[in-house]
C-alpha cells in the first residue's frame, strides 16, 4: 500500500486550462494552479509521443525550479491531436480551423495526452493513446463551428467535451484524455509516488 506524502508537500498544477482543474478536481486532490510558461515548438523529426511527454515533463520541471525550494510535488500535461503523424496545434485563425477539421472529417484520428508528476525525489510520467472517429464534415459545418467560438482555443480545432462531440462517431481509449488530462493515468501516478490516495491502484493495471 502507498503512503501518503506528509500534508506539507504542496501539489502544484502547471496549467492555466480551465479543462485540466475541472478534471483534476474530480479525483479530490487538494492542489493550486501554477502554470509554467514553456516553448512549445515541436522539435526537427520528433515523434508526437515524445513530444507529448516532453511538454509535460518540461511543465512539471519548470513548476518545480520556479518553486524555490519549498516543498511541492508538480503536475504537468500536455495534449496533441494526431493525423498521419502530424500535430495539429491550436487554430490560428478560421481558415486554419476548418482546414483542421476536414483534415479529421470523415476518418479516424490519435489524441495522446501526457502527463508528469516533478518533486525533490524525481519525475515519472504516463502516456494516453486514444483514437477518436470523425464522421463527414461538410465545410459549412466547420465554418459554423468556428463561429461558435468554440475550437478557437482546443488542440485540433475541437472540443469534445462540448459542441464538437457532434462530429464524434467512435472513440476507443481515454475520454479525460481527449478533454486534455488523462484521469487513469494521472491517478495511478499520483498514487504511485504517494501524493494520493486516490481510488485505483498505484501501478496504473
Amino acid at each position: 500500500m502507498t503512503v501518503a506524502k506528509p500534508v506539507t508537500t504542496e501539489l502544484l498544477l502547471a496549467s492555466a486550462s480551465p479543462r485540466r482543474r475541472e478534471l483534476l478536481g474530480v479525483l479530490g486532490v487538494q492542489f493550486t494552479v501554477a502554470p509554467a510558461d514553456i516553448d512549445e515548438q515541436v522539435a526537427p523529426g520528433e515523434s508526437p509521443a515524445d513530444y507529448v511527454n516532453r511538454m509535460a515533463r518540461c511543465k512539471a520541471a519548470t513548476g518545480l525550479a520556479r518553486a524555490g525550494g519549498r516543498p511541492v510535488a508538480v503536475l504537468g500535461a500536455d495534449t496533441a491531436v494526431v493525423t498521419e503523424q502530424r500535430i495539429l496545434g491550436k487554430p490560428d485563425d478560421r481558415d486554419a480551423a476548418i482546414a483542421m477539421l476536414l483534415a479529421l472529417s470523415g476518418r479516424k484520428h490519435q489524441v495522446l495526452s501526457a502527463v508528469w508528476l516533478a518533486d525533490a525525489a524525481g519525475a515519472a510520467g504516463r502516456l494516453s493513446v486514444t483514437e477518436v472517429v470523425f464522421r463527414a464534415i461538410e465545410p459549412a459545418e466547420a465554418a459554423a463551428y468556428w463561429d461558435s467560438g468554440e475550437p478557437a482555443d482546443k488542440a485540433g480545432g475541437y472540443g469534445i467535451q462540448g459542441l464538437g462531440a457532434c462530429f464524434v462517431r467512435e472513440i476507443h481509449g481515454s475520454y479525460s484524455g481527449v478533454v486534455g488530462l488523462p484521469l487513469f493515468e494521472t491517478a495511478a501516478l499520483l498514487n504511485s509516488k504517494g501524493y494520493g490516495p486516490v481510488p485505483g491502484r498505484g501501478t496504473g493495471q
